[in-house]
């Protein structure tokens, strides 16, 4: 599995349309084959301060998701609220043994 942060700065006149849409996004990608949870985070010290946390099966569900017609219409959309650029990391869980 592969887990996403994406981290977004919210321009404070925007939050609630940022919410808007992306309510559409997690819901949508929440719904996709590849997808084991999808969710959108608000700092609990500055409102602006957003992020997806996502967990994917593969890099092939994530290549899907990424092409999905919702991500591809939402994302530039989000893109145009942020106060600053967005930071996205992938991440792969530790085993301990």
């Amino acid at each position: 599995m592969i887990k996403i942060v994406a981290r977004q700065v919210i321009r404070k006149d925007c939050i609630e349309q940022y919410r808007t849409l992306t309510k559409e996004l997690v819901e949508k990608s929440c719904a996709e084959a590849g997808n084991v949870t999808y969710t959108s985070n608000q700092s609990l010290s500055d409102e602006r301060v957003h992020c997806f946390i996502e967990i994917w099966k593969d890099q092939e569900a994530i290549d899907i998701h990424n092409a999905s017609e919702h991500f591809q219409r939402i994302v530039p959309q989000l893109a145009e609220l942020f106060d600053e650029p967005e930071t996205v990391e992938l991440y792969s869980e530790v085993a301990f043994e």
